[in-house]
C-alpha cells in the first residue's frame, strides 16, 4: 500500500469524526470494522470464484461448511461489500451496516459480541463515501494489503487517542525486532496483555517469510483486560486470516489458559509502573515465584508472568520501561533471581519516540529457557539508541535492514546464520567482518554474570558496551524526571505514613 492510498483512506474516514460527535476511540471501531468486512468480502469474493469454476455443473451445492473449511468466513448476502454499494439512493446505509454485522455474526459464532455496530450514528452521505473508497480497493493486490491497512489505522487511532492509544497498539517495528529474537517458527505463542493482537500478526508473518503455513506451524493465545481492546484483537487476527484463543481477563489476578509452564513463545508490551495491585490476593500465585515487588509497581509482576509461562525450552520477548533494568531494593533481588537462572538472554535499549503516544525509551528484554550451556552464564546486551529511521520530528522505527541487523547480531551470537532477506549485509560486515560475533564498543557486548553482579545486578546495556557519551534528548531527560518526580512523590507519603505511625506508637508508650 503507497503513501498516497493511506492518506486517501485515512482523509474518507476521518471525514466521519470531522462530521459527527464522536471521539476517536467511538468512531474508530466502525472504521475498523469496515475494513474487517472488506478483508472478509475479498477473501469470501475469491474463494467464491474458486468453487464456482470448480463446480460449474452446480452439481453440488456449496454452503458454509466449505468456506470454512477452506479458512474463509462465510459471509450472508446482506453482509457482502457488492449488496452495500448497491443499496438505492437514499437507503439508510448505517442501519444496512448494523445489519451486515448481526449476520456475521450470526454465521461466525467466534465473532459473536466482537464486531462494531454504532453505524447509525454516523453521516450516512459520508459513510457511503468511505465504503466507495474502501471499495476501490483492487481484488488482484499481492501481499497483505488489508493488513496493512488495519495496521495503519490501529496506528493513526493510537495517535488520535493519544496515551490511552498506546495501550493496544505497539509499533509494528518493535514487534517486528522482538519477532527477529525469539524465531517464533512453530509452537504454542503466549501474550498475557495482548491488545490489538500485534504480536500474534507478526509472528505469523515471520513463519509465512519463512516459507510455512503460520495456520498450521503456530496457535495463539491471549489474555486482555479491557474488552474493547479485546474486539480490536480478534478482529485484527481475523482480518489477517489468523484464529486464536484470546480471553477477557485481569492478569495479576486471573490466568485462563493455565499459563505456568505451558506455551513455547511469550511476547508481550505490557502497561508500565501499574500501581494499586492487590498484593493480597497474588502473594500465594505460582506465577510470582521471585518473590513479591515492595515497591508499588507492577513491572516486576510481568516480568514473572512471562518467565512462568514459558516450557522448558521456551523463549520470551517483551518490552519494558529503563527503569526497570536499575530498578532497586526487592525489584534488584527479583532481577538477581532470575540472572542466576541463566535464562535471560539478550536486552535491547531503545531510543526515545518510537511509540505514538510516549516518548520514554524502552529496553527490550528476552529469556530464553534452552539457551546452550556456554552461554548459561551470559547476557547479550545490545545498545540501539542510535540505530532507527525518522519518521517525522515527533517518531522513529526501525527500517526493515534495521530490523534484520539486529536480529542478525543474536543471531551471529547464538552461532546462526545470518539473514539478509532485507539486505543488512553491509550493516552486518560493519561490525562484523569476519561474520562470527565479537563484541562492538558501542553497539553490543556478551556480558558474564559476575560482570553483572559487579554493575548491581543492572540490565542496562549501556552499562556494558562501552557507548559513548552522548548529549541527552530533551525527552529523553523529561521522562526519565517524571520517573524520579513520580517516585519522590511515593516516597514522601511512605514517609509521611511512617511519622504518623512512629507519633502513634510513642503515644501508647507514653
Amino acid at each position: 500500500m503507497n503513501a498516497q492510498t493511506e492518506k486517501q483512506l485515512w482523509e474518507a474516514a476521518d471525514q466521519l469524526r470531522a462530521n459527527s460527535s464522536l471521539t476517536a476511540q467511538e468512531y474508530s471501531q466502525p472504521v475498523l470494522g469496515l475494513i474487517f468486512l472488506k478483508f472478509a468480502d475479498h477473501r469470501f469474493t475469491v474463494k467464491k470464484t474458486e468453487f464456482d469454476k470448480a463446480n460449474v455443473s452446480g452439481r453440488r451445492t456449496i454452503g458454509k461448511a466449505d468456506y470454512q473449511a477452506e479458512g474463509v468466513m462465510y459471509l450472508p448476502e446482506t453482509a457482502r461489500f457488492s449488496s452495500l454499494m448497491n443499496l438505492p439512493e437514499g437507503a439508510d446505509i448505517g442501519k444496512a451496516l448494523n445489519e451486515a454485522m448481526d449476520a456475521i455474526e450470526r454465521e461466525n459464532e467466534d465473532l459473536k459480541g466482537v464486531l462494531p455496530h454504532g453505524y447509525t450514528a454516523l453521516n450516512s452521505k459520508l459513510l457511503f463515501e468511505v465504503l466507495r473508497i474502501f471499495n476501490s480497493i483492487p481484488m488482484d493486490v499481492e501481499g497483505d494489503v488489508f493488513g496493512k491497512i488495519y495496521e495503519y489505522f490501529l496506528g493513526k487511532f493510537a495517535m488520535s487517542e493519544g496515551r490511552g492509544g498506546g495501550e493496544f497498539f505497539t509499533p509494528t517495528s518493535i514487534v517486528k525486532l522482538i519477532v527477529n529474537i525469539i524465531e517464533p517458527y512453530h509452537g504454542r505463542i503466549y501474550d498475557p496483555a495482548c491488545g490489538s493482537g500485534g504480536m500474534f500478526v507478526q509472528s505469523a508473518n515471520f513463519v509465512k517469510e519463512h516459507q510455512q503455513n503460520a495456520a498450521k506451524e503456530i496457535s495463539v493465545y491471549g489474555q486482555e483486560a479491557k474488552e474493547i481492546n479485546l474486539r480490536i484483537g480478534k478482529m485484527n487476527l481475523a482480518v489477517h486470516g489468523l484464529s486464536g484463543d484470546i480471553r477477557l481477563g485481569n492478569t495479576y489476578y486471573e490466568d485462563p489458559h493455565n499459563s505456568l509452564g505451558q506455551f513455547d513463545f511469550v511476547m508481550a508490551n505490557p502497561p508500565f509502573n501499574v500501581d494499586k495491585v492487590d498484593k493480597e490476593k497474588i502473594k500465594d500465585d505460582p506465577r510470582y515465584r521471585f518473590g513479591i515487588p515492595n515497591r508499588d509497581n507492577a513491572n516486576y509482576l510481568w516480568i514473572q508472568d512471562f518467565y512462568s509461562a514459558l516450557n522448558d525450552e521456551g523463549r520470551a520477548g517483551f518490552v519494558m520501561p529503563n527503569s526497570a533494568s536499575d530498578a532497586g531494593q526487592s525489584e534488584m533481588e527479583i532481577r538477581k533471581k532470575l540472572i542466576q537462572t541463566g535464562d535471560v538472554d539478550v536486552v535491547v535499549s531503545i531510543s526515545p519516540n518510537f511509540f505514538y503516544t510516549v516518548t520514554l525509551p524502552v529496553t527490550l528484554w528476552f529469556f530464553d529457557k534452552g539457551k546452550p550451556e556456554e552461554h548459561k552464564d551470559k547476557v547479550l546486551f545490545i545498545d540501539a539508541r542510535n540505530i532507527f529511521t525518522p519518521i517525522d520530528r515527533a517518531h522513529r522505527n526501525f527500517s526493515q535492514e534495521q530490523q534484520e541487523f539486529l536480529g542478525n547480531i543474536v543471531r551471529l551470537y547464538r552461532g546462526e546464520e545470518a539473514e539478509y532477506t532485507h539486505r543488512s549485509q553491509e550493516l552486518v560486515s560493519e561490525s562484523f567482518p569476519e561474520a562470527s560475533y565479537a563484541n562492538v564498543k558501542g553497539l553490543c557486548k556478551a556480558a558474564s554474570i559476575s560482570e553483572i553482579e559487579a554493575e548491581g545486578w543492572s540490565l542496562n546495556p549501556g552499562r556494558y558496551v562501552g557507548a559513548e557519551e552522548h548529549e541527552i534528548e530533551d525527552s529523553e531527560f523529561k521522562a526519565k524526571l517524571k520517573d524520579l518526580n513520580i517516585e519522590l512523590n511515593k516516597l514522601n507519603d511512605k514517609s509521611e505514613d511512617l511519622v504518623a505511625t512512629i507519633n502513634l506508637n510513642l503515644n501508647q508508650i507514653l
